[in-house]
């Protein structure tokens, strides 16, 4: 099942479940938002009228997350490309959550950085909250997948140790196009995952070279911080950044931007200067 939020002409935003033939409004269901359906446990009637999809414009999937998780250095080739240590345990950092944009949302690269940078990443959508989960247990607290670009400017990423400010300007945070549920996944470490640039291959690889799977991840975290329901952990990059190419190759304005992961869709995104 793929979850979304969308909006019709009143620009109401509506959890919804995309089909092919249009979107069920689950706010007829009585759910508020998309973190409301998470929170509740249930699984929503997907049989209900459908709206056209010509008719909606969808968002980010869940608009407003409590806490965004990212991953750095997750895959080994783009630990080596960006010449750093492999990590012994997972390198954790905050995006925060005004950086969300959605699918076919624009990117706006900052007037105060001139090193704006792609990430293709694999996002964790958490459904049932704990604390110090078991890693054999990760499968129960995993609402669903979907596609993070963790959009970055290097030179304020890179300026200090924190990288928090360097990842968070607004729409720094491109996520949807929905959250395909778990059990639409067979195997959540075998996905191809690539990112292209006006149709330009930059990054190609596969979930399973990932060095911290999700049960590591989610052990890891909940074992110094309760996961919470909706909560966002987004697993990391693999090789060919702009950062680590020779020579190093940044966002340009007018520019689009394609993340696609197999069983998740597509994330397209077009870039404009900030104005």
């Amino acid at each position: 099942m793929k979850i979304v939020t969308f909006c019709l002409s009143d620009e109401r935003s509506r959890p919804g479940v995309l089909l092919e033939d249009g979107i069920v409004d689950l706010s007829a269901q009585g759910f508020g938002s998309v973190l409301d359906l998470i929170a509740s446990g249930k699984t929503p009637e997907a049989g209900a009228a459908r709206i056209p999809l010509e008719r909606t414009r969808l968002l980010a999937p869940i608009e407003s997350p409590q806490r965004i998780f990212c991953i750095g250095l997750n895959y080994r080739d783009h630990a080596i490309e960006s010449k750093m240590e492999i990590p012994a345990v997972p390198t954790v950092f905050l995006k925060l959550p005004s950086s969300v944009t959605g699918p076919g949302s624009p990117i706006v690269l900052p007037k105060n950085s001139t090193q704006p940078d792609y990430e293709a990443e694999f996002a964790v959508v958490i459904g049932k909250g704990g604390f110090r989960i078991a890693a054999e247990a990760w499968q129960k607290h995993v609402f669903g997948y979907t596609i993070l670009n963790d959009v970055s400017a290097r030179d304020v990423q890179l300026a200090t140790s924190q990288w928090v400010l360097g990842k968070s300007f607004p729409t720094f945070c491109p996520m949807g196009p929905a959250i395909v549920t778990a059990d639409a996944i067979a195997d959540p470490h075998a996905l191809e995952i690539r990112l292209d640039i006006d149709g330009v291959e930059m990054q190609h690889s596969n979930t399973r070279e990932l060095i911290f799977r999700v049960p590591e991840l989610i052990a890891y975290i909940s074992s110094i911080t309760p996961l919470e329901p909706g909560d966002i952990i987004s697993t990391g990059t693999p090789q060919g950044v702009g950062l680590g190419r020779k020579p190093q190759r940044w966002l340009q304005p007018g520019e689009t931007v394609t993340i696609a992961i197999e069983g998740l869709g597509k994330l397209v995104n077009r870039t404009e200067a900030e104005t």
